[in-house]
């Protein structure tokens, strides 16, 4: 299966969604904040990034915009997972190039269903 790194500050939910990723038969790395995702990004690309908005250093969409202008990490795909849900959040997150934006709490079946979407659509 696919290595996806999974960026949120939050412990509880960076677990969560790397139970539910292993079970499905992937493997996980974590980041806890945007600067921390591209610098692991950009030495080791992942299949995909699940990655919060709201974060401490650097929020997602800050992060995602430079891994999306680095031609060396610009094709992984970004999936936001995150507790905004205002249609705002969405416009940005399509416009900075992210493959898909999904709100926490996301049940682990659609989680699973949209990886394995986008893993295929690569």
């Amino acid at each position: 299966m696919a290595r996806i790194l999974v960026v949120d500050d939050l412990e509880s939910e960076a677990f969560r969604m790397i139970c539910i990723l292993e079970k499905a038969g992937h493997t996980c790395e974590r980041a806890h904040e945007g600067d921390e995702a591209v610098k692991l990004a950009t030495a080791q690309p992942p299949a995909l990034i699940l990655m919060d908005v709201v974060m401490g250093d650097q929020d997602g969409f800050g992060a995602c915009r430079r891994l999306k202008r680095d031609p060396a990490t610009r094709d992984i795909p970004v999936v936001f997972v995150t507790s905004k849900s205002d249609e705002s959040s969405k416009f940005w997150a399509e416009k900075i190039g992210a493959a898909s934006f999904l709100v926490k709490p996301v049940l682990p079946q659609h989680l699973i269903d949209t990886v394995e979407r986008i893993l295929a659509e690569r």
